[in-house]
């Protein structure tokens, strides 16, 4: 009695701690369910679709007192840690992962357990069974009675062409996810670099204004003497009034310019809002080595990391299409189970079991398979031409990157000596003007000079050194490139 008593609490416990599975007829092996491709972009289709304007903004870190020096190099190592466009693209790889891991699932044993415990009562009656004989009484009502039964569930597919490569589409997927990351870093690069540098060219902009209205500030203290003097007309006071606001607005510009811009880059390297910081570099002027166009092709070809993020994409596809081949073959699977059941009215166990092997063998699918077919091949096509369109905009990458570099190199020559020159023609009206040859209009328009002068020759080598990171992420291999390119200057 108390045998029996235990073992009528202990089977419910059990049966309530299991978690739920399917019913036997459940449990039997048969074909596996279509599985999507993977997807026509390099990196794997996630719930975040990945833009270009993710690389733009950031995860903030957190606040640090005081005002933080950031060199070019701090902000890149800050991108590669906060910005958002890697960190989705990280996620994109754990994604593909769990695609993977799906797809796998279907190659891999598949083992659950099952237990529950029943309690019946039957009335014959319903199902239209009545027993009336003579001097004889038979109840319709068949019960209460119970029983249970325990089991381990095992599948497994011992040949699916379809599942087999669906998992190496998968692997592929993989492969193009980790390389579109790899992608992303030297995409962080560019844009840390790109915003970094126009804030240098900022700062440098109103270093040259500051200067600017000194000079003008100068001008017109001179033209104001002279004119109290009596030696020059009140126009030249006027001119160079006018000309010593114009440069104060332009001061203006370039400090809201300059501000803007680090509210940028903070925004790209994921500085915490309202983080104080400078920067503490200035913008170089170091001659890059030159390389020729063949060698920076075959460099750039077997270093690009979204070149080879294609590629396995377009291996994906190769393998999506022989599974949707492998519908029209067989597939063959065991499934097997073994438990204990009995009734726990008289606690009578047996051991209990099934095995099965199933060969499932497709005849006729209503075109579902044709329909598969032509999916997978418009895919493998498309990811192809995308494939060829990208080898044709590496070599336009490569060949833009260089002449850009050849001419932004040429341009800041040019500059600085028309620089120069422009600050000794200045030097020249002043001392004209001073000594009453020349009125205010030749200083005038000197300043204008030496204005447009400085700010070609700050843009011309903003350009150039853009043009060395736009080469580096060309060439795919931009994070290392940039610490030889600029050392740290």
């Amino acid at each position: 009695m108390i045998r029996r008593f235990a073992f009528l609490f202990f089977v419910p416990v059990i049966f309530l701690a299991a978690s739920p599975a399917p019913a036997r007829g459940q449990a039997v092996a048969g074909p596996v369910p279509a599985q999507s491709g993977p997807s026509d972009s390099t990196a794997p289709s996630a719930p975040a679709t990945q833009g270009q304007n993710n690389f733009s903004g950031s995860v903030p870190g957190k606040l640090v007192p005081g005002i933080l020096p950031v060199s070019l190099q701090d902000a890149i190592d800050r991108g590669l840690k906060q910005n958002l466009g890697l960190l989705l693209s990280t996620e994109d790889v754990r994604f593909s992962r769990g695609e993977r891991w799906k797809q796998l699932s279907s190659l891999l044993p598949n083992l659950t357990t099952t237990s529950y415990v029943d309690g019946s009562q039957i009335d014959l009656a319903e199902f239209g069974f009545s027993f009336k004989l003579p001097g004889a009484n038979i109840p319709s009502i068949v019960g209460p009675f119970g029983y249970y039964d325990s089991r381990a569930y095992l599948t497994q597919f011992i040949f699916d062409w379809k599942a087999i490569n669906n998992a190496r589409a998968s692997a592929q997927s993989v492969k193009s996810a980790q390389y579109t990351y790899k992608d992303a870093r030297d995409l962080v690069v560019l844009a840390v670099g790109y915003t970094y540098l126009q804030g240098i060219a900022d700062a440098a902009r109103i270093e040259t204004s500051a200067a600017q209205v000194n000079t003008a500030q100068a001008l017109y203290n001179q033209a104001s003497d002279q004119v109290k003097a009596g030696t020059s007309p009140a126009i030249d006071a006027l001119r160079a009034q006018v000309e010593l606001q114009t440069r104060q607005q332009q001061l203006i510009q370039a400090k809201n310019n300059f501000a803007i811009q680090k509210l940028t880059l903070a925004r790209v390297i994921g500085l915490a809002p309202g983080q104080e910081y400078e920067l503490t570099d200035k913008s170089p002027y170091d001659p890059l080595e030159g390389i020729t166009v063949e060698e920076a092709l075959k460099r750039a070809y077997s270093s690009r990391s979204d070149f080879q993020a294609a590629l396995a994409t377009v291996r994906a596809s190769e393998y999506s299409r022989r599974a949707a081949r492998g519908e029209y073959l067989p597939a063959l699977s065991f499934s097997g189970d073994y438990g204990v059941a009995g009734t726990y009215s008289n606690l009578d166990t047996h051991g209990v079991f099934d095995v099965r092997g199933t060969l499932t063998i497709p005849i006729f699918q209503g075109g579902r398979v044709h329909g598969d077919v032509l999916q997978a091949d418009a895919q493998l096509e498309q990811n192809r031409e995308r494939l060829e369109n990208l080898r044709a905009q590496i070599d336009a990458d490569v060949r833009t990157a260089l002449l850009n570099l050849e001419s932004s190199a040429q341009l800041v020559t040019v500059a600085q000596s028309n620089a120069s020159l422009a600050d000794e023609s200045l030097a020249q009206s002043r001392d004209r003007f001073a000594a009453g040859v020349a009125d205010s209009v030749e200083v005038v328009q000197a300043e204008e000079t030496v204005a447009s002068a400085h700010e070609q020759y700050i843009s011309s080598l903003y350009s150039y050194n853009y043009a060395k990171i736009s080469l580096a992420r060309a060439l795919g291999a931009a994070e290392d490139a940039v610490k030889v390119y600029f050392k740290g200057k």
